[in-house]
């Protein structure tokens, strides 16, 4: 199970995620996010960072050129678009792309086969991050067709149902593990990925 947590903002909180099994980390440069960090600050982060671990950048609308002009600063693995890009868009960005979409919306069938789509809660306001999870039966359908990461106020308590109800390819969990935004809670992140680990017995990998 390919696990990302996001908003990330602090060293430790990288490391704490890393130690747990992430495969990727989330950071938001989106500026009216209370989990926005500096380009600078995230490329220490990431060159901290084991080299299998993926630093993903998340943007909301913003000018194609910042996108690419941060994501070579942050030395970014991967570009996160979390608001209303296009396809045409994305094929500006200079890094692999996952696309937040919410559930229930057609958009899902709008991007070609290699973009990973993130369906997360609609929130034209927060943009991600709200704690609310989506509707998990409509997500399967999406997850059945396509390469998913599941988003939407996953935590250690409903992250088990969510996987075997949803069976995505991945999960993206940012409040889940908070104390606040942008502050991790070590103990919510270990109690994640236990759950999550063990639910893997159970949870049949798609092809």
């Amino acid at each position: 199970m390919f696990v990302k947590i996001c908003g990330i903002t602090r060293l430790e909180d990288a490391e704490a995620a890393v130690a747990c099994g992430a495969n990727a980390l989330g950071f938001l440069f989106w500026p009216k996010s209370p989990r926005c960090i500096d380009p600078q600050k995230v490329q220490a982060i990431v060159t901290a960072l084991p080299p299998f671990v993926t630093p993903v950048g998340v943007f909301v609308d913003q000018p194609v050129e910042d996108v690419n002009r941060i994501a070579d600063i942050a030395r970014l693995g991967a570009v996160q678009l979390h608001g209303n890009e296009s396809p045409h868009y994305a094929r500006l960005v200079e890094r692999p792309i996952v696309k937040a979409i919410a559930v229930g919306s057609t958009t899902a069938h709008d991007w070609p086969s290699n973009v990973v789509v993130l369906l997360d809660v609609h929130d034209p306001v927060r943009r991600g991050g709200t704690g609310q999870t989506v509707d998990w039966t409509a997500a399967a359908e999406i997850a059945r067709r396509r390469r998913t990461i599941l988003a939407g106020g996953l935590n250690a308590e409903n992250v088990v149902e969510a996987i075997g109800r949803v069976r995505p390819y991945g999960i993206d969990v940012s409040s889940g593990v908070e104390s606040s935004p942008g502050i991790k809670d070590h103990g919510r992140l270990k109690a994640l990925f236990e759950a999550v680990h063990g639910s893997s017995p159970h949870y049949a990998t798609r092809s």
